[in-house]
C-alpha cells in the first residue's frame, strides 16, 4: 500500500483535532483506539502502526552507527522513507540518536538493553501530546535518555531529579520556538539540549553540528519558514 510521509498516512490529507478523544478503528490494524485526530477523509491509523516500520529502522541505525554526533545520527534515521514528516516515532527517535551517539563516546551502557527499554518507554508517550498534554514527545525522549543511561527509577534521588531537569530544559526549548507542533525542529531542539546537558551533568560529550539545517521543510505544509532556526533559506 502507497503511504503518506505528510498529513494521513492513507491518502496524505491533512489531520484535524477533536477537543475531546473518541473511538476510532485504526485503517490498518482494525482495533479500536481513543484518539483527537482524524484526516479531512476520515481517515485514523493508531500510532503502533504509524511508527512500526520506522522504529525498525531506528534501532538497526542505532546499532550500526559509529557517529558520536546524535544530530548526524537522528538527520540519517529521519531520511529513511519509513521516518515520516511527523509521527510519534520520533519520540523514539530522539532517545535512539542520543544513546547510540552516547555509547560511542565511551558512555557505559549496553546499547541492546537500553534501546529496548527506551522503545517499551516512548511507545506510551502518544502522538499529539505536544499539543493534547503540552509535554512534547521530543523533550520527553531527552528526559527517558537520561533516565535510562543513569538507571533512574522513581525512587532515584540525583537520577530522578537529572532526568526531570533534562525533560524541563527541552520543553522550555520547544515552548520557546512556539507552534504549530513540527516533528523535525522539536527533535533537533531537543537532540541539542540532549548533547549540551550530558557533557555539564555526566561529563560526556558527544559532537555537535556548528550548522544544522533542515532538509525536511518542503513536506511539511505547515513549516514556519524563516521563523524557524533551522530553516536554510532564513538569511
Amino acid at each position: 500500500m502507497k503511504t503518506y510521509k505528510s498529513g494521513c498516512l492513507i491518502c496524505g490529507k491533512p489531520l484535524k483535532y477533536f477537543k475531546t478523544a473518541k473511538p476510532l478503528k485504526c485503517k490498518l490494524c482494525g482495533f479500536f483506539f481513543e484518539s483527537n485526530a482524524v484526516c479531512e477523509n476520515g481517515h485514523f491509523v493508531c500510532d503502533t502502526c504509524h511508527s512500526k516500520t520506522a522504529y525498525e529502522h531506528i534501532t538497526q541505525s542505532a546499532k550500526q552507527t559509529k557517529e558520536k554526533n546524535p544530530v548526524h545520527i537522528a538527520m540519517d534515521m529521519m531520511k529513511n522513507p519509513f521516518v515520516n514528516t511527523h509521527g510519534p516515532e520520533h519520540h523514539y527517535l530522539v532517545v535512539a540518536a542520543l544513546l547510540a551517539a552516547y555509547k560511542n563516546v565511551g558512555g557505559k551502557i549496553d546499547l541492546d538493553k537500553s534501546l529496548s527499554k527506551a522503545q517499551q518507554r516512548a511507545k506510551d508517550v502518544p502522538g499529539g501530546s505536544c499539543g493534547m498534554w503540552g509535554c512534547c514527545g521530543a523533550g520527553t525522549g531527552t528526559g527517558i535518555f537520561i533516565s535510562i543511561v543513569t538507571e533512574a527509577t522513581p525512587l532515584s534521588i540525583e537520577e530522578w531529579g537529572l532526568a526531570n531537569l533534562m525533560t524541563a530544559e527541552s520543553l522550555m526549548d520547544i515552548s520557546r520556538n512556539g507552534g504549530p507542533r513540527c516533528c523535525k525542529r522539536n527533535t533537533l531542539l531537543s537532540i541539542e539540549r540532549g548533547i549540551e546537558f550530558t557533557e555539564k551533568h555526566l561529563n560526556l560529550k558527544m559532537e555537535k553540528p556548528q550548522n544544522i539545517q533542515c532538509p525536511f521543510f518542503k513536506n511539511n505544509p505547515t513549516c514556519k519558514k524563516k521563523k524557524c532556526l533551522y530553516y536554510p533559506l532564513r538569511a
